[in-house]
């Protein structure tokens, strides 16, 4: 059984990704790494000297956050591989994650994907598993206002209620640090291209979600160190707007008729 992962690189903190990929290093598991470079230079290159399955891949563009996780999955699909972890270069563990989760997955093949639970640094949880999103929830969710709403709509909307050791199925996961079912991806269809960065993963999410359960598993956790660049940098802002539109375009505004019956479906499961 061929384990793989993904880490798509673009100027980042040698650094920090040397930490993300010692994670996987220091698992029991082995596992392969696929790193795809959209860096304007080849100088994270070097990474690859940190274990014999590491594999660096170097774009030569920017093709964006979806279309470069492609690249290597379906290069791990070509080598035959079942699970795919698609990893931010800002996360990093100490658990026996990749074991766990694998798995899990392993004994339950109706799953399609699945994240873990995700601490920041300080230990505290990211509220990240969603209900599918509306237009008036992604700007609710981004802006925070009005407040006297938002606090009763974020409650809901992140599932926040839940226990906190509670596996269950959510039709959106974050891409930050997932494990994908390379049968299932094989049924249902890779990243769309369409999307450079922000709301591929919702997109997919979605999609597997149609087929295959998509499950929120906190019975293990990682630690991801996010910075939130679309509240900080104008132009990731005008990116996450464009691939909101994009995603609402596809899927439906305020007219979408699955939207309303897969979250009633799924918030039934804490009643």
């Amino acid at each position: 059984m061929m384990i793989t992962a993904s880490i798509v690189t673009f100027k980042n903190s040698p650094v920090l990704l040397e930490k993300t990929i010692k994670s996987f290093l220091n698992q029991k598991t082995n596992v392969k790494i696929y790193i795809i470079d959209n860096s304007p230079t080849d100088d994270l290159q070097v990474l690859k000297n940190l274990g014999n399955n590491i594999e660096y891949h170097f774009m030569n563009s920017n093709l964006g956050f979806g279309a470069a996780h492609n690249v290597a999955i379906k290069k791990a699909i070509s080598e035959n591989a079942k699970y795919h972890f698609i990893v931010n270069p800002d996360i990093y563990f100490v658990e026996d994650v990749i074991n766990i989760m694998v798995e899990f997955m392993k004994e339950n093949s109706d799953i399609g994907m699945m994240m873990p639970e995700i601490l920041n640094v300080n230990g505290s949880v990211q509220y990240l598993p969603k209900l599918l999103p509306s237009p008036i929830s992604v700007l609710l969710r981004k802006f925070k206002k009005p407040k006297s709403k938002y606090e009763k709509f974020i409650n809901n909307y992140e599932m926040r209620f839940a226990p906190r050791d509670k596996v269950y199925n959510a039709p959106v996961l974050s891409g930050c640090f997932t494990l994908l079912n390379l049968k299932a991806v094989d049924i249902v269809g890779y990243y769309d291209d369409s999307f450079f960065m922000y709301f591929e993963d919702w997109d997919l999410s979605r999609r597997m979600h149609a087929k295959y359960k998509t499950l929120y598993f906190p019975k293990t956790s990682i630690y991801h160190e996010y910075e939130s660049g679309a509240n900080k940098n104008f132009k990731l802002f005008k990116i996450f707007i464009s691939s909101a539109i994009n995603y609402f375009n596809k899927w439906g505004w305020f007219y979408d008729k699955e939207r309303s019956k897969i979250n009633s479906e799924i918030l039934s499961q804490f009643k």
